[in-house]
């Protein structure tokens, strides 16, 4: 086990690279355990002989794999999340999901005097998806139903969402949903595409707090309110092969259009604030990373939509239905 209670599996890959016979091992990191990729390249280096060479890009997500890096070496390790079905590179990538070791079961006791419903459906991370059933065992003990949906194709277990698919939690009818995991993004987009109350149980810090979107969504309606007098629109595109959706930003392009606007398709591999500073548009449209839009909001020089958002400014959706982009599977 790796520090802060994560399994990074080293002996495992050191098993795999000799069995491979490779001789060049890249590793890619999510931001959140880049501190320790030296210890661990040292430890594989040590138990293998190969050379390791260590992404250093941005790492949003097992749809963002370092395809430049993986041009340069045998096999390649993507850590902290499950592979996606559709996943082309997946041949020379192994997934290390940096399963967490945290305890769940006295948070989710101190989730259950806050749960009202009696139907729960249990979500989270891949982090913590192999607590889940002893997350169960522990709610049905004090008479809750409880269910774990199964997402879509793009899910890998049951009861995993990701920051851009809440399918996990439409996949099963319930009163009220628990999120076991620490961070905010998952749960709201739970509460947003569901409209249920999602309770989010914290076994980091041991503590029990509720999902309120009502923020984001004030966040959100000003982002909306600002765009409703563009004509102009800039469309982007991701170039990574997990969240380029080039087919949707022509239909928005062609959207744009019937109502007598005028919309650019940008591509590029990292979405950045300077990287479309010099654009001059009057709002823009993100089809990459779904997070983009909520997380870096106010940053860009202009206004920053998300597809949906764009529905409401052209009159296509109402404001009632708005909801955090998807990625959707089959």
């Amino acid at each position: 086990m790796g520090e802060e209670g994560f399994d990074f599996q080293v002996d495992h890959i050191i098993s795999v690279i000799k069995d491979s016979g490779a001789g060049v091992v890249g590793l890619q990191f999510p931001e959140g355990f880049k501190r320790r990729s030296p210890a661990i390249a040292a430890q594989i280096e040590s138990g293998t002989g190969v050379n390791v060479i260590i992404s250093g890009n941005p790492c949003f997500g097992a749809c963002d794999i370092d395809v430049a890096l993986l041009d340069k070496v045998d096999m390649l390790f993507h850590f902290g999340h499950a592979p996606l079905d559709d996943n082309a590179l997946a041949g020379k990538t192994f997934f290390i999901e940096v399963r967490s070791r945290a305890d769940v079961t006295e948070v989710v006791r101190k989730a259950l005097p806050e749960l009202s419903g009696h139907r729960i459906c249990l979500i989270t991370t891949v982090q913590h998806v192999h607590k889940l059933e002893d997350a169960c065992r522990i709610l049905e003990t004090q008479g809750k139903e409880c269910v774990i949906g199964k997402g879509d194709s793009k899910i890998a277990y049951p009861g995993q969402v990701l920051g851009c698919n809440f399918s996990a939690g439409r996949g099963e009818e319930c009163d009220e949903y628990l999120y076991i995991g620490s961070g905010e993004f998952h749960p709201l987009g739970v509460s947003l595409a569901t409209g249920k109350n999602v309770l989010i149980a914290d076994p980091f810090m041991n503590e029990i707090r509720r999902a309120d979107p009502s923020r984001v969504l004030r966040q959100r309606s000003a982002v909306i309110a600002k765009s409703l007098d563009a004509k102009v629109f800039g469309i982007i595109v991701s170039s990574k092969p997990g969240q380029e959706r080039m087919q949707l930003a022509q239909d928005l392009k062609d959207m744009a259009v019937r109502h007598g606007m005028s919309a650019h398709i940008f591509i590029m591999d990292l979405v950045t604030p300077d990287q479309l500073l010099q654009f001059k548009v009057d709002a823009f449209i993100n089809t990459a990373c779904p997070r983009l839009a909520v997380d870096e909001v106010g940053r860009f020089s202009a206004p920053m939509l998300t597809p949906q958002e764009f529905e409401i400014v052209l009159g296509e959706r109402s404001w009632e239905a708005l909801v955090f982009d998807e990625i959707i599977g089959d």
